[in-house]
């Protein structure tokens, strides 16, 4: 029997927050987009905290913070 490629490795998690005046869900794609120009291998983004930027009483920005893990290359 063939053995599968295992997935083991070292990875880290960093946190990251994307901001968007249209919506959490854009706040967490701009921040997971921007983030892969300049980090490879990326695993897994899990959103841990969303809150508004308030001014005269009116939601101006959505903002997502995420944890962001990737592997570090050998």
């Amino acid at each position: 029997m063939a053995k599968k490629k295992s997935d083991s490795g070292v990875y880290r998690v960093t946190e990251i927050i994307g901001t968007s005046t249209v919506s959490w869900e854009d706040a967490a794609t701009s921040a997971v987009e921007t983030a892969a120009k300049s980090l490879r291998d990326l695993r897994v983004a899990e959103v841990s905290k969303l809150d508004m930027k308030v001014e005269d009483g009116k939601v101006v920005a959505y903002r997502a913070r995420v944890s962001l893990s990737f592997k570090y290359e050998a």
